[in-house]
């Protein structure tokens, strides 16, 4: 996936201009699909030339004009033809993973602390991600269309998020020292 599509669907979803297509990505789309905002305000602009997106230029007092940008019928033909596409699994990329598999060739309990400090990231985003699921789908069974959707890549990162801290739990137990054990 590109970054255009990722900007393509929150477009869908509501027109904004560059700077509220940034802070609306750190709160939802940039979850699942990072980006800085230099690289949403270049993309942007090739969405434009491409015709993917429509720019209006939005008056403010005391600040310069606001360009606010809205999916053309070109971005929708994209978005369908991308939705259309098959997609490959993500291969799984995790430095912790490769230093867990390395750990005894090293201190354990450095590797230890690091499995806590990557628990308590992940704790504090599955936090988050509830937080979002009570505030913003209260009654789930009744959701539809693009709210079901919102909802359903939600539940995807409560359940992935759940896992990890799962397996956080398991390679601690596994990797601590028990009484009467004699690993080093």
């Amino acid at each position: 996936m590109a970054l255009e599509h990722a900007l393509l669907v929150s477009l869908t979803e509501r027109a904004g201009s560059g700077y509220e297509l940034a802070r609306r990505f750190d709160k939802s789309i940039g979850y699942f699909w990072s980006a800085t905002h230099q690289q949403i305000y270049r993309v942007l602009k090739r969405m434009e030339e491409s015709g993917w997106v429509t720019v209006e230029s939005v008056n403010q007092q005391g600040k310069p004009d606001k360009k606010v940008y809205s999916v053309a019928p070109a971005g929708r033909a994209e978005i369908a033809r991308w939705l259309a596409e098959p997609t490959d699994a993500t291969p799984a990329r995790d430095e912790l993973g490769v230093k867990i598999r390395a750990a005894a060739y090293g201190d354990i309990d450095a590797v230890c602390a690091e499995v806590e400090r990557h628990r308590g990231q992940h704790a504090q985003r599955l936090d988050e991600y509830r937080l979002s699921e009570k505030k913003f789908f209260p009654v789930p069974d009744q959701l539809s269309g693009t709210d079901l959707h919102q909802y359903l890549v939600l539940r995807g990162g409560i359940r992935a998020e759940s896992g990890y801290l799962e397996w956080c739990d398991e390679v601690l137990q596994a990797l601590r020292p028990r009484k009467g054990d004699d690993r080093p």
